[in-house]
């Protein structure tokens, strides 16, 4: 039987194809798009990050409960990203598929990785800004204010190695539903995609460089407004850690290890 058009997914080795021709594409892009698209996916992520806090700042959820719905409304970062269209570095880790079949060079790259790293901040940055200045962290008598500085010190306070493992074991996840989602042909199928995998590494307090830079630099302005000291230790304390940890876990676990199983060539 014929399958009917649009219900039919597309199968891992074809996936795999995907990836490399989206990763080829990725590493043409224009400066300036590629920039725009990586503030984008910062401040997309960063509104994931956003829910996440509203819910987990209730006190009346257990814990269990309130990581799994934190989860599962985080994902609304990603599902932006894959659905409404940016550039989001811990996904673009799959490119290592394409560098490994020889697509793209080393510098290719490495300049993608590193202009999109530099753009998710500014999103992620701008967007708490922006969240700062609308006085939402006041909500809940304060509560949300709170418990963005409870996460940020949580996370500081990590040591490097527990910071990095965690990050390898959230890109893997997150590799894995973006992977996923090129499977799909609907919004329903990136959707069923990205929730699941999403909602299991924050569920699971795993470390996302991209959601650290919105939490940190919330948190950062909360502290300046209460008169405290600039502190930006978090940048080599957790996100050089976790950024490293995200790119072993996306592009060796995820991208590298398909490439083994898909593309390698392979003798007769």
């Amino acid at each position: 039987m014929t399958p009917i058009q649009g219900f039919d997914a597309y199968s891992p080795l074809q996936i795999a194809e995907r990836v490399e021709t989206l990763s080829v594409a990725k590493a043409a892009t224009p400066i300036v798009s590629l920039v725009m698209l990586g503030i984008l996916a910062g401040a997309f992520i960063g509104l994931g990050s956003l829910l996440y806090v509203i819910v987990v700042s209730d006190p009346t959820l257990g814990f269990a409960a309130s990581r799994l719905a934190g989860g599962a409304v985080f994902s609304l970062g990603l599902l932006l990203v894959v659905v409404a269209g940016a550039e989001l570095f811990t996904g673009n880790n799959l490119l290592a598929m394409a560098w490994a079949r020889g697509l793209l060079t080393t510098r290719d790259v490495l300049f993608n990785w590193s202009v999109v790293c530099a753009a998710n901040f500014i999103g992620a940055f701008g967007l708490a800004l922006l969240v700062f200045l609308s006085g939402h962290a006041e909500a809940g008598g304060g509560l949300i204010a709170k418990t963005y500085l409870g996460i940020a010190d949580a996370k500081s306070s990590l040591p490097f190695w527990t910071a990095f493992i965690r990050g390898v074991l959230c890109n893997v996840l997150v590799c894995m539903a973006v992977w996923m989602t090129l499977a799909g042909r609907s919004v329903t199928d990136k959707m069923v995609a990205v929730l699941f995998p999403v909602t299991a590494f924050v569920a699971a307090g795993f470390e996302h460089s991209i959601a650290n830079m919105y939490f940190f630099s919330l948190a950062t302005l909360l502290r300046l407004d209460a008169g405290l000291p600039l502190d930006v230790s978090w940048l080599w304390s957790n996100l050089l850690p976790v950024i490293a940890g995200n790119v072993v876990g996306g592009s060796v676990l995820v991208a590298l290890v398909y490439y083994v199983v898909y593309c390698r060539p392979t003798r007769i």
